[in-house]
Formats: structure tokens, C-alpha cells, sequence
């Protein structure tokens, strides 16, 4: 195996020591310049790569899943709320209409393993987009080349340098820019009210699933007959209590416990008949005919302290409308406390993040959900995106950090912007246009019904 020690990186390849004047020639040829480098092969990512390709510009695009999409794979079964025509990308729907693909119907509701098989691989595998791909590629860090965080002198001309694990080996990669797309997915939020991972939680984690488990599917063992807690006010939470509700008319000793922050569960059925997405308004009309009817039981307000083992099960300590309680005899947990950008890897770059939301500070103010009660955020792009190191850009739902209101269609005007800025297309990139569907329930508030759960946002 060629030792890390031994490796030089020629504009964005990763060589080997057998041959330095090789490289240096390659270095000094002219007209080569560096590429721009993707972080994160999910639906913003590859979007990001088509409007680079679409402008003639290079990348290179790392993921380190095995595929493309990879970790909406992991909740393949869920169906969005979403249609179709909110979930594909302008620029990579002209370039896979080029390459002879068919177009889904666009009302319809594609569900995350369609998204994944009718949308996000066939981009992956087009002429313009895969041989750039770098599937089984972890980045570990991103830097500028042999500069760390405290220099600036003449840092705006150093290029990026990357580093990763491809396929198990050490490999670095050097880039003109970096858009980190690397999302948020597999870094949740725990269970307890404070946010704060706490080791008793942590030794349960065989017995707690953080998203939305395959009910109905390849866990459906897993949860019949059993008394199961679904933590968190937001529509992944009601997905989950409506496949256990499900689950329920099978195994009628099955018992769901649904825990929220919320003041009155009144507050996650959300716009309901007024939402534009009828998919997401459904969510809240029949999760309150469940709870009405007692097939789930909502406790709310209820503030969760500590989750520990005890004889009869999993035990949730906590108070209820101010005053000590506790929830006992839990077989199963589902939590859905929403997600939180990792910003290990991007530590040795310069970064402007809001304290609160840690998201790009910019967007702080528009997506705050302790101001706002929806998802309807005014356009932004490059601009609002920029950060204090030059060419770095936090895109996606990462660029959200905590708040959870984030949708694919932001994402893709989000990159289409960028994209157009790193081009030198600047009025492109300044003109920034999105459509975004109405939830029913916007407003501006600072004592919104959102305050009391942000991150499980009723209108995520």
C-alpha cells in the first residue's frame, strides 16, 4: 500500500511519489486550473454538479456512501409530500432529457427509493457527471494547502486541499472551491429536551431508532405487540406514528405513546386542508383522527430529562406542565428531534455560523423557527451563502443547521446560484427566483405554536 507520506496531489488527483518531474510538468500545464469540489452526492450535491457541467466548469463530487443517494436509500420506504416537480433540478433535468430519460409524472409523490432509482442515479451515471464521482470517499478534513485557519496572508489565492478516505485509503484532492452539500442525515438530535447526548441514552441505542424505521417492512417484528414512544412534533414523527397506527390494526396490542414539547398537540397537525402540499396536510388531519379516537395517546407538554434502562423496559424521566413525571414500561423508542450539521471536517476554514440555529449566519433571521411559524423563506443564494473563506460554500439542508424547515427546491436555486457565481456569471447568480408551496399556517411571530419543539418545526 503506498504510504499517505508518499502522496502529491496534481489538480484534484491523487499520484503517487514514482514520479516528481511527471508531476511537476503536469502542475505547469497551461490552461489546466483546479476543479470545483462537491461534498455530498445527495439530490443538492448532484444538482450542483449539473449546473457546473451545464457552465463547462470541472468538479469533482465525493460521497461517501457506495452509491448516489445513498442515505436517502436508507428511508426508502417513506414517501414525500412533496410532488415530483418540486424534487428535480431544472439544470439535470435538461441534461438527463439529453441522455434520452423520461420524465415521472410530476404531480405525482415519488417515495424516497423512486427518488433515488428514477432521479438520482441515472444523473449519477451520466457522461457529464460520472466519471467525476467519488463513491466510498469519507472527507475527513478540508483546509487551505499547507495553511491553517490562523494565516491570511495571500489566502484567497491558496487552493483548497481535501482530505478523505477513498475505499480505505488515505487521498487528498485539490480544489479552486468547495460546496459542502454533506446534508445532515446520520447526525440526530437526541431524545433529551436539553439537546445534550447523554450516556445512558447512548447505551440504549439498540432499543431507540433515530429516524423513520421500515414499520410496515422489514421491521415490522420489531415493533408489534410492543409499547413504543415516538418523540418529536414534526411530520417524520407523524409518518411514524401513522405506519404504527397501521401496524396497530394487525397486532391490536400494539401501544403508542406519542411525546412532544408542544403546549397542546393541536399545534403539530399543522395547516392541514390549507397546506398547497395536499400530501402534508394530509399528515395532520389524520394523525389528529388517530389521536381523537385514542389510537395514539399524546403527552404533551412533555420534557424528557433523561431516557435510562430499568426493570421494566426503557424508562423516560422528565416533568409534564412544570411538575416532575415519568414514562415506564417503554419497549421501543422512535425519535424524531430532528438533525445537526457536523462541522468537524470544514474546522481549519474560516465559517460565519449562527450561535442558535447553526446554520449559515445570513440565513439565521429567515429560518429562525423560534420567529418563524413555516418553511416559506424569501430566495437567497451566493450571496447569503458566502463565507469569510472565499469559495466556500455550506449549501443544502447543512446550510439549514438545525432548523427544519429545508426543501429539495431551495437547495437546487441555492447551487444554481453558486454554481453561476463560481462560472463568473455574477447577474445570474444574483438574480435568485423561488417557488416555494404556502404550508397554511406562515406567519412571524416571536410566540409562534413552533416555539416550544424548533426542532421538530410544524412545518417541516
Amino acid at each position: 500500500m503506498t504510504n499517505q507520506n508518499d502522496l502529491f496531489v496534481v489538480k484534484g488527483c491523487c499520484t503517487s511519489k514514482k514520479d516528481v518531474s511527471e508531476k511537476v510538468s503536469l502542475s505547469r500545464d497551461e490552461g489546466r486550473e483546479l476543479p470545483v469540489a462537491i461534498i455530498g452526492a445527495g439530490p443538492v450535491g448532484l444538482a450542483a454538479a449539473a449546473h457546473l457541467a451545464s457552465r463547462g466548469q470541472s468538479f469533482i463530487l465525493l460521497e461517501s456512501g457506495k452509491q448516489a443517494g445513498a442515505n436517502i436509500k436508507s428511508w426508502g420506504h417513506i414517501r414525500l409530500f412533496s410532488p415530483w416537480r418540486y424534487n428535480i433540478d431544472k439544470a439535470a433535468a435538461r441534461l438527463l432529457s439529453a441522455n434520452g430519460w423520461v420524465q415521472p409524472q410530476l404531480e405525482a409523490l415519488p417515495t424516497g427509493e423512486e427518488l433515488v432509482e428514477h432521479y438520482l442515479k441515472p444523473l449519477s451515471r451520466l457522461p457529464e457527471i460520472k466519471p467525476f464521482i467519488h463513491l466510498n470517499t469519507k472527507v475527513l478534513s478540508v483546509g487551505r494547502k499547507d495553511t491553517d485557519k490562523m494565516k491570511t496572508a495571500n489566502r484567497e489565492n491558496i487552493p483548497f486541499v481535501i482530505h478523505a478516505e477513498e475505499n480505505g485509503e488515505y487521498k487528498t484532492y485539490e480544489s479552486k472551491a468547495v460546496i459542502d452539500a454533506a446534508g445532515t442525515w446520520g447526525n440526530p438530535n437526541p431524545a433529551s429536551s436539553s439537546g445534550i447526548w447523554l450516556a445512558e441514552e447512548q447505551q440504549l441505542k439498540e432499543k431507540i431508532y433515530y429516524g423513520i424505521p421500515d414499520i410496515l417492512g422489514s421491521e415490522q417484528q420489531r415493533y408489534r405487540n410492543k409499547r413504543i414512544a415516538v418523540v418529536g412534533g414534526g411530520h417524520s414523527a407523524i409518518n411514524a406514528l401513522l405506519d404504527l397506527a397501521a401496524l396497530k390494526e394487525s397486532y391490536p396490542e400494539t401501544e403508542i405513546l406519542w411525546i412532544m414539547r408542544r403546549n397542546q398537540v393541536e399545534d403539530s397537525y399543522g395547516g392541514e386542508e390549507k397546506d398547497a402540499l395536499e400530501a402534508r396536510g394530509r399528515l395532520g388531519s389524520r394523525i389528529r383522527q388517530l389521536v381523537d379516537n385514542g389510537q395514539v395517546v399524546a403527552i404533551t407538554p412533555f420534557r424528557i430529562q433523561l431516557v435510562k434502562k430499568s426493570e421494566t423496559g426503557i424508562e423516560l424521566i422528565g416533568s409534564q406542565n412544570g411538575k416532575p413525571g415519568s414514562l415506564e414500561g417503554i419497549d421501543e423508542m422512535i425519535v424524531n428531534t430532528g438533525s445537526r450539521p457536523d462541522f468537524a471536517m470544514i474546522n481549519e476554514l474560516r465559517t460565519s455560523i449562527d450561535s442558535a440555529t447553526e446554520s449559515v449566519e445570513a440565513l439565521a433571521p429567515l429560518i429562525d423557527p423560534n420567529i418563524h411559524s413555516c418553511g416559506t423563506v424569501r430566495p437567497h443564494g451566493e450571496k447569503e451563502l458566502r463565507q469569510p473563506e472565499k469559495n466556500f460554500y455550506i449549501v443544502g439542508s447543512k446550510s439549514y443547521g438545525r432548523a427544519p424547515t429545508f426543501l429539495m427546491a431551495t437547495g437546487y436555486e441555492q447551487v444554481r446560484s453558486v454554481a453561476a457565481y463560481l462560472s463568473g456569471d455574477f447577474a445570474a447568480a444574483e438574480k435568485v427566483e423561488l417557488d416555494l408551496p404556502e404550508t397554511g399556517v406562515c406567519s412571524v411571530n416571536l410566540k409562534s405554536s413552533c416555539d416550544d419543539e424548533p426542532a421538530s418545526s410544524c412545518c417541516n
